[in-house]
């Protein structure tokens, strides 16, 4: 039999009195703290119905750019800044700087503060509703404010300044680089540089004016550490020591030659300006791997043709050409130089493909010849360098079907950058020196590549002058970039424009698919228009009635030129007619005005007659 005894369970914590009695503490205690709350704003809306103040008045402590106006109505502040600011506007402040001063005046950048604006922001600072203005008041006489006025200033003039500081603060840094010295690498540490924050300091130099101090105020400097240390250069200087330990082996085809580390040392581009890696570069390395390339290499044969005397092309096959890839090649050379067990670089030689492959050309239907002309030239030798240049430029260019040529847009401007010369060129109708003289013999063959082919000419120019040497009535002149020449490739397959330069003439042919044109040519006498006009020179070693004929001028001249052209079948395609023009070269005359030995000196003196100037088309330049 089992037998369960009841147990009374232990009651913890406090008795209920002891809780009901905490509870009326905390009743107790709330009421304590809501009254002196109460009393609290009670006082603090007192204190700030008491310290209200005049809403017309500005706050006790508040102050503008450090100047006390604390309890003074707008218009007296004013005039009281006001008045401070005029004394003090031919006093400089000096910025300082790199070691160096500045003076600078308000009045010498114009500077004008708005001190109305001003005194509005101070009386805001101690404005309100009551009772919060008065407390703000309260807090404003404890710890105080400031207002910054906002001023207006030539923009220019302060610039000018902040040039001036800058030429004198700014200096440059210097990356740590390496330096060969008696055959070491040593490495040369970096400078730290150090610039003048010109945002920066434009807003310092208005706020220090427009305030009342005259205590020398420093400008923000930036520092700029190098980003390259000695440290960092330190392996790099190893490598070189590594590059110039011993000879590099080139190998080719079985055949070996060595480079000195005295070559070597001329090769090694060593880190400078920032950089942090040894590399290959300088003029003798460029010198060295172009003469390499030279020896190793072939150039490729381009597509070309042989014309027979009857008109007839053959087309001679391209060939693939060898080249010395040069980037391949000197990072090669370079791993070699770095390593310590194998100095030896192959010299990396890949295919050179000509421009236009025998393949592509027979896809492009250039097959034979469709037209050609030749010019012959001389002339001084800027001239004939010119001629030559500018033929290189538009050799072998293609163009595609249903396209214009346009001599310009081919060769670019002419300028001397691409190595053109002063030669004779017609200027204004008179012939003169100027750059890429010569130029329009060129144009003028091509012109005439393209009438004997038959195609369409959209834009051709004559020059200002008759030049017998030309055909007649069909030179073309040529002015970059408004004065143009133009033909259209009309047929379906492409043309490609060869030119052939010898020693004394220039040849332009048209290759492409034949298309069997017949072109008739029918041109007029070459008439005169008008005679020379008369340019006179007054000649003091000439006496007075005595003449001479320094140049005997040319007559103005026209010409016209009628094309057809037709088809295999004898239909006619176009038929056209150019006009040309050719001004008068004036006649010079020199006319004496020393007196006759014996003779009464003439009150009257020679005159010229009008027409002592000639030219058209003002303000073009042609190259003849």
């Amino acid at each position: 039999m089992r037998a369960e005894v009841g147990v009374e369970p232990i009651r913890r914590g406090r008795s209920a009195p002891a809780q009901r009695d905490y509870s009326a503490l905390v009743r107790r205690g709330a009421k304590i703290a809501g009254a002196a709350a109460g009393a609290i704003l009670v006082a603090l809306i007192a204190v700030g119905i008491v310290f209200a103040g005049s809403t017309s008045r500005i706050a006790g402590g508040v102050t503008v750019a450090e100047l006390n106006v604390g309890g003074l109505d707008a218009k007296p502040a004013e005039r009281k800044l006001s008045s401070r600011a005029r004394r003090l506007a031919a006093i400089p402040v000096a910025f300082k700087a790199g070691g160096r001063s500045w003076p600078i005046a308000p009045a010498q950048i114009a500077l004008r503060v708005d001190w109305a604006a001003a005194v509005q922001e101070a009386l805001d600072e101690g404005n309100g509703v009551v009772p919060l203005r008065g407390l703000k008041r309260v807090q404003l006489r404890l710890f105080g404010a400031n207002v910054e006025p906002a001023a207006s200033y030539e923009q220019e003039t302060l610039n000018h300044r902040l040039d001036s500081i800058a030429r004198a603060v700014d200096v440059r840094g210097r990356e740590a680089a390496i330096v060969m010295r008696n055959g070491q690498p040593i490495v040369v540490p970096g400078e730290a540089g150090r610039k003048l924050d010109r945002e920066a300091a434009s807003t310092t130099i208005v706020a220090a004016l427009s305030g009342f101090e005259r205590a020398p105020v420093a400008l923000p400097v930036v520092v700029d550490p190098p980003a390259v240390t000695r440290d960092a250069l330190a392996p790099v200087a190893e490598q070189v020591r590594v590059a110039l330990s011993a000879p590099v082996r080139f190998v080719y085809k079985g055949v070996h030659w060595s480079v000195s580390p005295a070559q070597i040392a001329t090769f090694l581009k060593l880190p400078q300006e920032g950089q942090r890696q040894l590399g290959i570069g300088g003029p003798a390395a460029r010198r060295y791997f172009a003469d390499l390339g030279k020896a190793v290499g072939r150039p490729p044969r381009e597509v070309a043709f042989n014309v027979s005397s009857s008109g007839r092309a053959t087309m001679i096959p391209s060939r693939k050409g060898r080249r010395l890839d040069v980037p391949v090649t000197q990072r090669a050379f370079l791993r070699a130089a770095l390593s310590t067990t194998n100095r030896e670089a192959a010299l990396v030689v890949v295919a050179a493909e000509p421009q236009l492959s025998s393949e592509k050309a027979k896809s492009l239907g250039i097959t034979g010849l469709v037209g050609g002309y030749t010019t012959f030239y001389g002339g001084e030798a800027n001239r004939i360098h010119n001629v030559q240049l500018v033929a290189r430029l538009i050799d072998r260019h293609l163009i595609r079907p249903g396209s214009t040529f346009s001599f310009n847009k081919t060769t670019g401007e002419r300028n001397a950058a691409k190595g053109f010369l002063e030669a004779p060129v017609i200027i204004n109708g008179e012939l003169k020196n100027g750059l890429g003289g010569g130029v329009c013999q060129v144009s003028t063959t091509v012109f005439n590549a393209a009438y004997e082919a038959g195609l369409p000419i959209s834009e051709r120019h004559n020059h200002a002058l008759y030049i017998d040497h030309y055909p007649l009535g069909r030179d073309a002149t040529v002015n970059y970039p408004e004065t143009d020449l133009k033909f259209v490739n009309d047929t379906d397959h492409w043309i490609l424009l060869e030119t052939i330069i010898g020693s004394s003439s220039l040849t332009v042919r048209l290759f492409g698919t034949p298309a069997h044109r017949r072109v008739e040519t029918h041109t007029s006498p070459l008439r005169e228009t008008g005679p020379p006009k008369i340019k006179r020179i007054l000649d003091p070693k000439l006496y007075v009635g005595e003449q001479v004929v320094e140049e005997f001028g040319s007559p103005s001249r026209s010409v016209s030129v009628g094309r057809l052209v037709y088809d295999k079948k004898g239909r006619i395609l176009y038929d056209n007619t150019w006009y040309s023009t050719y001004v008068s070269e004036p006649k010079v005359v020199r006319v004496g005005t020393k007196a006759k030995p014996g003779a009464t000196q003439s009150t009257t003196r020679p005159t010229t007659t009008a027409g002592t100037t000639t030219g058209t088309k003002t303000g073009t330049t042609t190259a003849p």
